[in-house]
């Protein structure tokens, strides 16, 4: 997984893990989707405290800075709004969410604190890769693998291997996580993939940017293909210089776009541009139109956000 074996063997994508910042944030979202809310529920735009058991109490910063009004759970996934994400780990609390990522996949160490709704854990690209497909799998968890067959010299099968599948979610989870996280892409902090890249088919995704501008990441879903990328060095003293250079959507989703830019010219891959399938025989239960409200949720505005972490 490195640039160079013979000066750099950091394993970049199974073995290393890094603080995944707000790429973390969906399956904070995903938690609130299961318990039966709509991407268009808004809930109020202000700081959120948490006490601590060992005494005091913390509560994020928005990295603007900027609170008041209400805002749309849909909104506030596209913005990665901090205030937004921790108001959702308030109401079901920190377990509840270790509880899902581990069924998603994520075997790392997850600690049921409050900041985890930022993504202050580390973790695999490997993991989190797999556990975003689940969003794509209608649910379904299914163990991402290297290697699938061993054949030898006349194709005879010595060695099959056959991933593990878990039900993580239900279809309708799936579908509801992945309307918001096209919020990101259509008019949040991953707009770059749209007015940059040109890529214009339906996308899901979540930006990510952590401590010091050390690490840089970008999840990409589409209906056939999950892919994710990270940015950092070995050593995490070394970072950019500023939010605007080392945020996710400015060093690890250019990854994405100019591949996925590749990926759609090469007709052999028949990699489809269609949208998400909605769950057959699902009737949702939700609206998620938020046209249909008062709030329009700013999507005839496409701004860029800043993620970092805080």
């Amino acid at each position: 997984g490195g640039i160079n074996y013979s000066h750099f063997k950091y394993d970049h994508v199974k073995m290393g893990k890094r603080q995944v910042g707000s790429t973390f944030k969906p399956f904070v979202y995903a938690l609130a989707m299961q318990e039966g809310w709509s991407p268009c529920y808004q809930v109020p735009n202000i700081p959120v405290s948490f006490e601590l058991p060992e005494g005091g109490s913390w509560s994020p910063k928005n990295s603007d800075g900027k609170y008041g009004g209400m805002m749309t759970l849909k909104k506030g996934l596209a913005t990665s709004t901090n205030s937004i994400t921790a108001y959702v780990m308030k109401q079901f609390g920190p377990q509840a969410v270790v509880d899902l990522a581990r069924k998603m996949g994520i075997e790392s160490q997850l600690d049921a604190v409050p900041s985890l709704c930022l993504g202050t854990c580390d973790i695999s690209l490997y993991e989190m890769v797999g556990a975003n497909a689940t969003f794509a799998n209608q649910g379904e968890w299914i163990e991402p693998m290297f290697i699938t067959r061993i054949e030898d010299k006349n194709g005879n099968v010595l060695q099959e291997f056959i991933p593990k599948h878990v039900e993580a979610l239900s279809q309708e989870t799936a579908y509801l996580t992945l309307n918001l996280m096209k919020g990101v892409c259509d008019f949040g902090t991953g707009t770059r993939l749209r007015f940059r890249y040109g890529l214009r088919n339906p996308i899901a995704g979540k930006t990510g940017t952590t401590q010091n501008n050390s690490d840089g990441w970008f999840i990409g879903i589409t209906p056939d293909l999950v892919s994710g990328s990270w940015v950092g060095a070995e050593d995490r003293s070394v970072h950019f210089r500023s939010t605007d250079l080392g945020q996710g959507a400015s060093m690890a989703l250019p990854i994405f776009g100019l591949y996925m830019q590749k990926v759609y010219a090469d007709k052999t891959l028949k990699i489809s541009q269609g949208d998400f399938e909605k769950p057959k025989g699902v009737e949702l239960k939700v609206e998620t139109d938020c046209s249909k409200y008062n709030e329009k949720d700013d999507e005839e505005e496409t701004i860029e956000f800043g993620d970092e972490f805080q």
